[in-house]
């Protein structure tokens, strides 16, 4: 099934991580697909928000490739991105499938350089600029 959230703009980009959040079911790997400026930071930050995580917790983890934050039960999550990554093996040195199958909730960005090892569960969004600056994140399950 396809499924579409229309983001008019940053005020509106709460509701979209909640509408989100409530359609994707059990699925706990998510990679955004999107070109560069698209907004996949500023959606992991407002569902990071939407789960309790400490907005001041979150930022860009381009550096660091891996960012844990702490939901507000206290559950870990995971928040990776890839840009830098240039060999598959870059993501096995940091123990990537010990995040990914720790049933733990882990968002990628910039996947596409990792995509040879994504898991066949992984849910695989994209992020669309509009030609009116608005935003449509879609995905299929």
């Amino acid at each position: 099934m396809k499924h579409e959230i229309n983001i008019a703009d940053l005020q509106d980009i709460g509701r979209a991580a909640e509408e989100f959040l409530s359609q994707i079911g059990d699925h706990r790997i998510l990679a955004f697909f999107a070109p560069m400026g698209a907004g996949k930071t500023t959606f992991t930050s407002a569902l990071c928000h939407c789960l309790g995580v400490r907005d001041d917790a979150v930022s860009s983890p381009t550096f660091a490739i891996v960012n844990e934050y702490r939901t507000g039960s206290g559950e870990p999550m995971y928040h990776f991105d890839f840009y830098r990554i240039t060999k598959t093996e870059e993501a096995l040195d940091i123990g990537f499938f010990d995040y990914i199958d720790s049933g733990c909730l882990c968002i990628m960005e910039w996947p596409e350089n990792i995509e040879d090892i994504l898991p066949e569960e992984t849910l695989r969004i994209h992020i669309r600029v509009n030609p009116d600056q608005s935003r449509t994140v879609s995905w299929e399950d």
